[in-house]
């Protein structure tokens, strides 16, 4: 099994990247944390990697962090979650904020993720609640805050984007509103882009 990949990103986009090692692509679908870490297209690139092995399908799953990673792990060992809803789980939170919300029961804080309803929500944290310990830090009861309302899910993509480098979300969610107001396209990278740009 793949665990460990080492090459030159040939393509990325928000959700896959395509590493060239040996002279063969791999492609790997990546959390929106990851994507918004990854070096430009033509540089090198380290992935930590899940591969998912089906009767008629095998795909690898990348993540630039082992907790990244473990929690993806995690995530697929809960009833009903296979790994692409996992991958969209850690792209609708940043990882803090994703395990303070299982800590502290926040279901309502997992179904504002797209695909995630309230009973996937109430067994995510049912079975992983204590299976987090050590994984990464915990946000506080204060840190889980609520997204704006009628972002759409290319917006409240680039908000996790800006949070995994740092911003906090007010910050986050003016820069998005700037960035759309200033005419930016309403595709991931431009947006976020642009959304960046402001908030430095």
């Amino acid at each position: 099994m793949i665990a460990f990949l080492r090459g030159k990103i040939l393509e990325k986009h928000p959700n896959q990247v395509i590493v060239e090692t040996a002279g063969v692509g791999y492609d790997v679908l990546i959390p929106v944390s990851t994507f918004s870490a990854l070096p430009e297209t033509g540089a090198e690139v380290k992935l930590r990697i899940h591969t998912h092995v089906r009767e008629d399908a095998l795909a690898l799953f990348g993540f630039l962090t082992s907790e990244e990673k473990t929690i993806f792990e995690r995530l697929i060992s809960v009833s009903g979650i296979g790994p692409k809803l996992a991958i969209t789980v850690l792209s609708g939170l940043p990882t803090p904020d994703l395990i303070g919300a299982i800590r502290n029961s926040a279901v309502e804080q997992l179904v504002r993720i797209p695909g995630v309803g309230k009973k996937t929500a109430e067994r995510i944290i049912l079975e992983l609640k204590d299976k987090l310990e050590g994984v990464a830090p915990a946000a506080g009861p204060g840190q889980i805050e609520k997204p704006m309302a009628m972002l759409s899910v290319v917006e409240q993509d680039v908000i996790s984007a800006l949070l995994n480098l740092g911003c906090n979300r007010p910050t986050a969610e003016v820069a998005v509103r700037k960035a759309k107001a200033a005419g930016a396209a309403s595709e991931f990278e431009p947006l976020f882009r642009k959304s960046l740009e402001l908030v430095r």
